[in-house]
């Protein structure tokens, strides 16, 4: 029977004295918190209203290793603890949850909470996630005591600190629920990065020395730069043929802004302005702070046939309509790429990255995933990709992974994350996937949820094939 308890206690010096010498040495800044109901998000009356817009409690401090955590316990705990680990460039503040109304949610449900932030707040946080762990489920067991089940859950890079929590910390967690996560990891994520931004400027700036492709001295300038030679590449039909390309070879989707209808399977001008808007969250992203953390680049392209990328992307069609229309040849281009001087990478940051961190989809417990099809950083071949390193591992049996069909990062209704929360507790108790993660059971699941507990639903959960990524290896020795 799981441990039951009302509310949190004042962490009064003789409860310290109960955590292990190392949190009694670092946990020095506790103290309860209540958050009033006029600050959780509004909700209107329905069967679960009362007990939404009850007091929720706050234990906040901070780890040894140095951090902050946060831990809200509910009124009547289930038993299961969620271990939330944020984005990247997240809040210096721990949070517990995507947002205020669905840690409510939660805690109405029974589920009680926990979260931390890493040593170095904000950027790569990886590696400080993953060491925090340890000292923060002494804590919830401390305070509420043994967990029948300890989930790690996460969006964007916390999806993926989720999965490598697992492996990291095989005995500490029982499950991970990755939102919209790099679940294949640093290492061939920005390398499918670094390939869009090689073919973009070797085609439209092979001489600029602003576009610095890896070892970045100038991240501002860098992106202005970008951002300049993107648009100007626009205005022409050339142009736009040749930033289809490189978002192709990045593997960017063809859908990728909410505001816009998604485009007929042949218009691609249509496909190509959603590539373009795209391109600079999606390819051009900040890698100096990540060499800074890694030590060096961690990026590299040789050995890489930019021809056969573009063959296996799924687009070619599109891409080589848009040449044909520009009156230039995909051939020379593909040539003058292919034979441009590749990048190496430095191995001790590489190795960095593996660590925090590219997982090996070794899992002991079961892993629920949820992603839009449209997302451009991560993009959802990274689902195909880690999907295939489970099922080399002998685990797919414990992976499901459901979809949005939709463009957008980490833009989930509350409902579609509750009904994955709900879900996913279902599998552990069960000790069975049966239908949990079909896309049918996920919508009317949330569709109860919605209707009973007045949570946001956004569109609908679908049936897709993710691809794997061009740049699935882990090595550069791949």
């Amino acid at each position: 029977m799981p441990y039951i308890s009302s509310s949190l206690r004042i962490a009064t010096q003789a409860r310290l004295a109960a955590l292990s010498a190392a949190v009694v040495a670092a946990c020095f800044t506790v103290s309860p918190l209540t958050v009033s109901p006029a600050n959780a998000a509004p909700v209107s009356e329905s069967p679960a209203a009362a007990v939404l817009d009850q007091p929720l409690t706050e234990l906040r401090g901070t780890l040894p290793g140095g951090g902050q955590y946060v831990l809200h316990e509910p009124t009547r705990w289930n038993g299961t603890v969620l271990v939330w680990n944020p984005g990247y460039g997240g809040s210096p503040e721990a949070a517990a949850a995507p947002s205020s109304t669905l840690r409510s949610w939660l805690l109405s449900k029974g589920y009680a909470l926990a979260g931390s932030t890493a040593a170095a707040a904000g950027g790569w946080g990886v590696e400080g996630l993953i060491a925090n762990q340890p000292a923060l489920l002494e804590v919830v067991r401390s305070e509420l005591g043994e967990p029948s089940s300890v989930v790690a859950w996460g969006s964007s890079m916390g999806g993926l600190t989720a999965v490598a929590n697992m492996e990291a910390h095989p005995r500490l967690f029982d499950a991970a629920l990755p939102l919209c996560g790099s679940v294949a990891g640093a290492v061939p994520m920005l390398n499918g990065s670094l390939d869009g931004a090689f073919v973009l400027k070797m085609l439209l700036a092979p001489g600029d020395e602003r576009l610095e492709l890896v070892n970045i001295q100038d991240e501002p300038t860098r992106q202005a730069a970008f951002r300049e030679v993107l648009d100007e590449a626009q205005a022409t039909p050339a142009g736009r043929a040749r930033i289809a390309l490189a978002a192709t070879i990045a593997q960017l989707p063809v859908w990728t802004q909410q505001n816009a209808p998604e485009p007929s399977p042949r218009d691609y001008a249509a496909q190509q302005e959603q590539l373009y808007a795209a391109f600079m969250f999606g390819v051009i992203s900040p890698r100096q702070p990540l060499e800074e953390r890694a030590g060096g680049n961690f990026s590299w392209n040789t050995g890489v046939d930019y021809a056969r990328s573009l063959t296996q992307s799924g687009q070619e069609k599109m891409v080589r309509s848009l040449y044909a229309e520009a009156g230039i040849s995909l051939e020379d281009d593909l040539r003058t790429v292919n034979s441009a001087e590749r990048i190496t990478g430095n191995p001790a940051a590489v190795a960095y990255m593996q660590a925090y961190a590219t997982p090996l989809g070794d899992i002991d417990g079961p892993v629920l995933s949820l992603h839009e099809t449209g997302d451009t950083a991560p993009t959802v071949s990274q689902a195909g990709t880690y999907a295939e390193r489970v099922r080399r591992n002998g685990d797919n049996a414990l992976l499901r992974q459901a979809f949005v069909d939709r463009p957008g990062h980490c833009n989930f209704a509350d409902a579609e994350i509750a009904a994955m929360v709900t879900s996913l507790q279902q599998r552990l108790d069960s000790g069975r996937w049966s239908n949990l993660a079909h896309p049918a059971a996920l919508n009317r699941l949330a569709d109860r949820i919605s209707e009973e507990d007045n949570l946001g639903r956004g569109g609908s959960f679908s049936a897709f094939q993710p691809p794997r990524m061009l740049r699935p290896e882990r090595t550069e020795a791949n």
